[in-house]
């Protein structure tokens, strides 16, 4: 009996010790939802997944995002000269750079009118960090054109690669014989070794593609663009570009003491993965009567959708989230003159020094999300609001920035809530 007492006596005080323990955990997790933000909405965020991925795609997702924000060190293969150590640091949160996180272009215009982007100075990529014991770039004195480039948001680039190149095509004006005073006209860039046309989707022009991808549309592909990153800003080799970089002004080896290649393809490719498979960015508050109000001003009133076209479809795509989509990234993927003031004296592939890609005004409102806050515009950032970068927009756009001036105060709000909802 007196065991059987002792037993219960410590049955009923375990229970209680639970009992006191959950009441106690209940009222910490209470307080702490008190004092802890709300997650954010799927509207309000840019680094997520496109729906409709199968299992086995999102497991590819997920993995090639472990790679996209992996920080590279000394004994990885950083450098020996580079701008940034991963590929999260300069696309925050997926978005935008912010002006301290730039990217710096550099070049000469010949005599002859020809471009020369100076590869024999290390051209035309500017690194100008370097690991210990090794000196970073400088801009050669001979270059005549410098450009300061934010990097761009990286969601949604699945959608727009999957565009076949008939249709930017399309939307090509060269001659403006529809007199809007808009004639845009493809990028046409030489493709690296590794790049394999898809038949029927994309257009050889006497061997050269249709950019689509940076301000200066210099990259064919998503795959291009990745692999590039990889070795002009931070350094490392792959597969595909299996040198290192190197400092020309010393004239001397890499610097670093990492075998190449230091990446291998399967790792370049899940990074492509994941970047292709990012959603789109979302719209927001799109049935507010003044946003709505504000697209009919941009779309008939100024003619913004003369370059930033809303509708954009995609072709046939083995990924069925990308397969035949209508979507809306607010580009023609063409290239414009801007004008004096967004002339850099740089350029790459056929593009003149003026012109630049239309870049998609999606994600627009949400820019702030990955530049602390605070939101930047146009290829440098140098535009602290959109109506300033509205402001500087000249050459093809001059007749929709006059066009903006002239509208009422009221309809000038109406606009701005129109592309702060994209």
């Amino acid at each position: 009996m007196k065991i059987m007492k002792l037993y219960l006596q410590n049955s009923i005080f375990r229970l209680i010790l639970t009992l006191l323990s959950s009441f106690i955990l209940s009222i910490i997790i209470i307080s702490c939802e008190e004092f802890l933000p709300t997650a954010p909405e799927s509207s309000e965020i840019l680094n997520e997944p496109i729906e409709g991925l199968t299992p086995s795609q999102l497991a590819a997702h997920l993995q090639g995002d472990e790679q996209f924000g992996k920080i590279f060190g000394v004994e990885d293969g950083l450098g020996p000269i580079f701008v940034n150590t991963s590929c999260e640091n300069c696309h925050v949160a997926d978005g935008k750079g912010h002006p301290f996180i730039q990217l710096t272009r550099f070049g000469k215009m010949n005599l002859d009118g020809t471009f020369d982007p100076m590869t024999e100075y290390g051209g035309a990529q500017l690194q100008q960090r370097s690991i210990a014991g090794y000196p970073p770039e400088e801009i050669p004195a001979e270059a005549t054109g410098k450009s300061i480039l934010m990097p761009p948001s990286v969601t949604g680039l699945g959608l727009i690669e999957a565009v076949p190149d008939e249709l930017i095509l399309s939307y090509a004006d060269p001659d403006d014989l529809n007199g809007d005073g808009i004639s845009g006209v493809p990028n046409y860039v030489d493709p690296p070794d590794y790049f394999q046309p898809k038949p029927g989707f994309h257009i050889s022009n006497n061997g050269k593609y249709i950019g689509r991808f940076g301000r200066k549309a210099g990259a064919i592909t998503i795959l291009q663009q990745v692999t590039q990153a990889y070795l002009q800003d931070i350094g490392i080799t792959s597969d595909f570009l299996p040198e290192d970089l190197y400092n020309y002004i010393i004239g001397s080896g890499t610097g670093d003491k990492v075998s190449d290649p230091e990446l291998s393809a399967s790792v370049v490719k899940s990074v492509e993965f994941y970047i292709k498979t990012l959603k789109a960015p979302p719209r927001r508050n799109e049935n507010d009567a003044d946003v709505i109000g504000g697209e009919n001003i941009f779309k008939k009133q100024i003619n913004c959708s003369g370059c930033h076209i809303p509708t954009l479809v995609s072709g046939p795509s083995d990924i069925e989230a990308l397969n035949k989509k209508d979507f809306h990234p607010y580009t023609d993927m063409l290239m414009h003159d801007m004008g004096s003031q967004l002339d850099d004296y740089y350029t790459e592939g056929s593009a003149k020094t003026s012109e630049w890609r239309t870049t998609p005004l999606w994600g627009l409102g949400l820019g702030g999300t990955s530049q602390g806050g605070k939101s930047f515009f146009l290829h440098d950032g140098r535009a602290k609001t959109i109506e300033e970068a509205i402001i500087y927009h000249g050459g093809e756009a001059s007749n929709s920035r006059n066009n903006y001036y002239n509208l009422s105060q009221a309809d000038k709000q109406k606009l701005l809530k129109f592309l702060e909802s994209l």
